[in-house]
C-alpha cells in the first residue's frame, strides 16, 4: 500500500509538471526554451526599468532564481541591494519579507514561534518572515551562529524545525542576503559551510554615471516600483526551475567540470577547494544559463559565464586571498576535451 502511495504521488507530480509546463507554453507552439529566454528578457528589462544595475549582475540573479539558488550580494550600503530583491519579487508576483539581521536576532524572530490563544484556549505557530518565496538577509553577517544556523537550514532543505516538528517553506523559496565587505565592527565571521550555501556570491558596486546622474534627474525609484506589474506568476517560475532540471549536459562537459574542480584542490596556495557539492551547484547555474540563452543543452560558455560567481566563495586561499583570480586562471589553463 505504502509503495501504491509513492507511485501515485511521484504521477501526481510529474502531471502537475506537465501541466505547469503546458499553461506556460506560448499559443504559437515555440519551444519551452524559446519562452523561457523571452520571459527572462522581459524580467530583466522590468527590472531594469526601476533599478540600474550592471547586466552580469542582473544576469546572475535571474540565473540564481531559475536554479533554485539563494545569492549572497556584497556591497556598501545605498547602493539598491534592498530595491533590487523588492523589484525582483514584484516582477515575479512574490511574497517578499525583510530581515535587518542584528546581534539580538533570535531564531524565533525569523522562523516564528508558538503562542497561547487564550480565547481561543489553544497553542497557535504564528509564522515568521521566513515565509515567504523571497527573503532579504540584511547584513547577515551581524548575527549569531545559533540564528545563522536555523537560517541555514531553511536555505538547505526549504524547511525550518519548530517545537520538534517540520515545516515547510513557501515554494519557491530563495534568499537574498546582503554583506557589507569593509565593515567588521560588530559583525561575525561566514564560516566555509554557510558560504557554501550560496549558489553565488555578487558585487554590487556604484552605478555608472549615467545611470547615477539619471537617477538624480528621474523619478523617484519607489514611485517606479509601485507602478510596477508582475511579469510572471508563481507557477510560471515553478515550471521554469523544471525545465532547467532537464537540461542536458553532455559527457565531456561533466568531465571538464571534473576536471576543473580537481584543479582548484591541488592548485598552489589553496587551503580548501572545491567539493563536490560546488561542481553541483556550478552546473544548475550553467542549465539556467542554458535556458535562459534558449537552449536545452549546457555548452562551455555556459559555465564559464558563471564559474567566478558560484566557485569562487567556496575555494580558501592560505592568507585570505581572494579566489577569483585563481579560477579565471584555471578558466584558460583547463580545456573542454571535445
Amino acid at each position: 500500500m505504502e509503495t501504491e502511495d509513492r507511485v501515485l504521488d511521484e504521477r501526481r507530480s510529474k502531471q502537475g509538471g506537465e501541466s505547469r509546463l503546458q499553461a506556460m507554453q506560448p499559443s504559437d507552439g515555440a519551444s519551452t526554451a524559446a519562452f523561457v529566454r523571452e520571459r527572462c528578457d522581459v524580467l530583466r528589462r522590468r527590472i531594469h526599468s526601476v533599478v540600474h544595475v550592471d547586466a552580469n549582475i542582473l544576469d546572475a540573479l535571474v540565473v540564481a532564481l531559475l536554479a533554485r539558488g539563494h545569492v549572497l550580494l556584497e556591497g556598501i550600503p545605498g547602493i539598491g541591494k534592498t530595491l533590487l530583491a523588492r523589484t525582483l519579487a514584484r516582477c515575479i508576483d512574490a511574497s517578499f519579507t525583510r530581515i535587518q539581521f542584528t546581534n539580538d536576532l533570535m531564531p524565533s524572530d525569523i522562523v516564528g514561534s508558538v503562542v497561547w490563544r487564550q480565547r481561543a484556549e489553544h497553542f497557535e505557530f504564528v509564522r515568521g518572515p521566513l515565509f515567504s518565496n523571497l527573503v532579504l538577509a540584511d547584513e547577515i553577517n551581524r548575527t549569531s551562529p545559533r540564528t545563522l544556523s536555523c537560517l541555514l537550514e531553511a536555505m538547505e532543505n526549504g524547511r525550518v524545525t519548530v517545537e520538534g516538528k517540520s515545516l515547510q517553506l513557501a515554494e519557491p523559496f530563495s534568499v537574498l542576503a546582503t554583506r557589507n565587505p569593509i565593515e567588521f565592527h560588530g559583525t561575525y565571521p561566514i564560516p566555509e559551510a554557510a558560504l557554501d550555501r550560496f549558489l553565488m556570491r555578487l558585487e554590487l558596486g556604484y552605478p555608472s554615471a549615467e545611470h547615477e546622474v539619471a537617477l538624480y534627474q528621474g523619478d523617484a525609484p519607489e514611485t517606479r516600483l509601485a507602478a510596477l506589474e508582475p511579469v510572471l506568476s508563481i507557477e510560471q517560475l515553478v515550471a521554469m526551475q523544471e525545465a532547467t532540471l532537464r537540461v542536458r549536459v553532455e559527457d565531456q562537459l561533466a568531465r571538464y567540470v571534473h576536471r576543473f574542480v580537481v584543479a582548484t584542490r591541488e592548485a598552489d596556495g589553496v587551503a580548501l577547494g572545491a567539493s563536490p557539492r560546488a561542481a553541483l551547484s556550478w552546473l544548475s547555474a550553467a542549465r539556467a544559463q542554458a535556458l535562459m540563452s534558449g537552449r536545452d543543452y549546457v555548452i562551455p560558455d555556459d559555465l564559464k559565464r558563471c564559474a567566478s560567481a558560484v566557485l569562487a566563495h567556496r575555494i580558501f586561499l592560505h592568507g585570505g586571498v581572494d579566489a577569483n583570480d585563481l579560477v579565471q586562471d584555471l578558466l584558460t589553463s583547463v580545456r573542454v576535451e571535445l
